[in-house]
């Protein structure tokens, strides 16, 4: 079985690279990185909700993934500001806690470095959503599979 191919039963994450993503739709995310970067990591969380489908999975990865993986959205920068209101519980609109299957990471310093960490660290079958170069290489040497954002995109 090649490395990074699901086992049924297997945990599954997705790795977001909000940054990267964010960056790949020109919806005005520069003027207001924390309120583009809550929105995305919305739009994921309705998506973690329903579930995936085989077919909803980028193309080369095998069928088995769990239905319903764990989501870990990495944010960076500017863009860490959207979790003060994803954990503002007075915030109506806010997700805080009624979604296990979404969880943010606020990256220390480098984004990439932390996306780096999860795709290594994590247990299971590790799926990276991102378009740079360089930190597909080394999500790859660290045992995960990725794929670009405009695969999250449209499903979104």
């Amino acid at each position: 079985m090649p490395e990074g191919s699901p086992v049924d039963g297997q945990d599954t994450s997705i790795i977001v690279d909000v940054a990267n993503v964010m960056g790949a739709r020109a919806d005005g995310w520069w003027r207001d990185p924390a309120a583009a970067a809550l929105r995305l990591c919305r739009e994921i969380a309705g998506l973690a909700d329903q579930g995936l489908a085989a077919s909803d999975l980028p193309a080369g990865v095998t069928p088995g993934v769990a239905d319903k993986p764990e989501w870990v959205l990495v944010l960076e920068g500017r863009a860490k500001g959207a979790a003060t209101a994803w954990a503002d519980m007075s915030d109506p609109d806010s997700l805080a806690d009624s979604q296990p299957l979404v969880r943010l990471v606020l990256a220390p310093g480098s984004g990439d470095d932390a996306i780096v960490a999860q795709a290594r660290d994590l247990q299971g079958y590790r799926l990276v959503v991102t378009a740079d170069r360089e930190l597909r290489r080394r999500c790859e040497q660290a045992g995960a599979a990725v794929t670009g954002p405009r695969w999250l995109l449209n499903m979104l």
